[in-house]
């Protein structure tokens, strides 16, 4: 009997789990006691938990994701390729003036001295200034009626005749406030041995506005001028300030300059100078750079007898603001270039260059190759 017992309670039991099986493999309606929502909500839930854990292979397409991207390299890749295969930006138009200016805009200032105006100044008024007779204003130390005949604005400075830093402040103080004085928009500085172009300096001054602070012109040096200001009787303070040089000439806004006159108008410029003791075009770029903390704009199309002037090309002459020449290292320091002129007779190259930008004019000759 108890063996029948046995039989009967092992086969209850397999067929309860049987059933539970079978139970378990048909998907249940929802569990009593649900909302139909909250049983929906559930099971997308349980949907949702199962496709992140065991997700089945998609398809192709779907396994690569948008626009068939497997991984960020890709998409990245893709967004570099697209912006690749973008029609090329056209270029951009040159930058225009940014104000029209004509020669009569720009004050040029011809530092000189009684010795060289027949050395040095007859060379200019036979060249560049013949061209340019209104706008250039020649700064010396003596009077000569001679040349007040020969050009229109010749300024007796009266300062010393000596080049010394004194005599040479004196002279650009005088400079400073006759362009004041004239209202133009630029003020440029040349020495007695500087051609000037002019037609390349007024397109390089229309790049800027005159109303803000420009200061352009080259350096001699290949880093910062370091100075004493004199503070008081007992009291020194170092600085340090890029200059351009006079030698190959600067430029100055009217916007620039104006700002400039404390420290340099009505005999101010000679105390500024004493206080730093360095020459007039030092005590420019310190007014400029260290006190009023313009940085100079440099331009190599600006040029000194400090520099070989051998390795300008002539095919580049027609693009330079100024030229110079001089000594350079014991050797005659000129433009080397095949002229209307031979080196004898025109050592400057100064004539030279002005019948290749000015060919009409009437004492160059005429079918010269350069």
């Amino acid at each position: 009997m108890l063996k029948s017992c046995g039989r009967k309670l092992l086969l209850s039991l397999v067929g309860s789990m049987f059933t539970c099986l079978l139970v378990l493999m048909v998907e249940p309606p929802g569990r009593p006691g649900l909302a139909r929502g909250e049983a929906g909500g559930a099971q997308r839930a349980l949907q949702s938990l199962g496709a992140v854990a065991v997700a089945p292979p998609p398809p192709a397409a779907a396994a690569q994701g948008p626009a068939g991207l497997r991984s960020f390299a890709d998409y990245f890749g893709r967004l570099s390729r697209a912006r690749r295969e973008l029609p090329a930006a056209p270029p951009s138009p040159p930058r225009p003036p940014a104000e029209d200016i004509s020669p009569r805009d720009v004050f040029i200032a011809v530092k000189t001295t009684k010795k060289f105006h027949k050395a040095r100044l007859e060379l200019l008024l036979d060249t560049w200034i013949s061209r340019n007779r209104d706008m250039t204003f020649i700064f010396t130390d003596g009077e000569d009626e001679e040349l007040k005949k020969q050009a229109r604005n010749v300024i007796n400075t009266n300062c010393s005749a000596a080049h010394s830093r004194q005599a040479l402040s004196c002279k650009m103080a005088v400079e400073y406030d006759k362009f004041i004085e004239s209202g133009r928009k630029w003020f440029c500085h040349v020495d007695d041995d500087n051609y000037v172009n002019v037609r390349t300096l007024v397109k390089l001054l229309s790049s800027y506005p005159h109303t803000q602070d420009i200061y352009i012109g080259k350096p001699s040096l290949d880093r910062p001028i370091q100075a004493t200001e004199r503070i008081s009787e007992n009291k020194m303070h170092p600085v340090h300030f890029w200059f351009a040089t006079g030698g190959a000439g600067f430029c100055i806004s009217r916007g620039l300059a104006l700002k400039m006159s404390p420290w340099a108008s009505g005999g101010h410029f000679m105390s500024t100078a004493e206080k730093i003791r360095l020459p007039d075009d030092c005590t420019i770029g310190y007014i400029i750079e260290s006190v009023l903390g313009v940085k100079l704009i440099r331009s190599n199309l600006f040029h000194s007898h400090l520099e070989n002037l051998h390795q300008v090309p002539k095919s580049e002459i027609h693009k330079q603001v100024t030229l110079s020449y001089g000594m350079f290292e014991n050797k005659r320091n000129s433009i080397h270039m095949k002229g209307a002129f031979s080196v004898e007779e025109d050592p400057s190259r100064f004539r030279s260059v002005h019948c290749l930008l000015y060919p009409d004019t009437p004492w160059c000759p005429a079918n010269v190759v350069y």
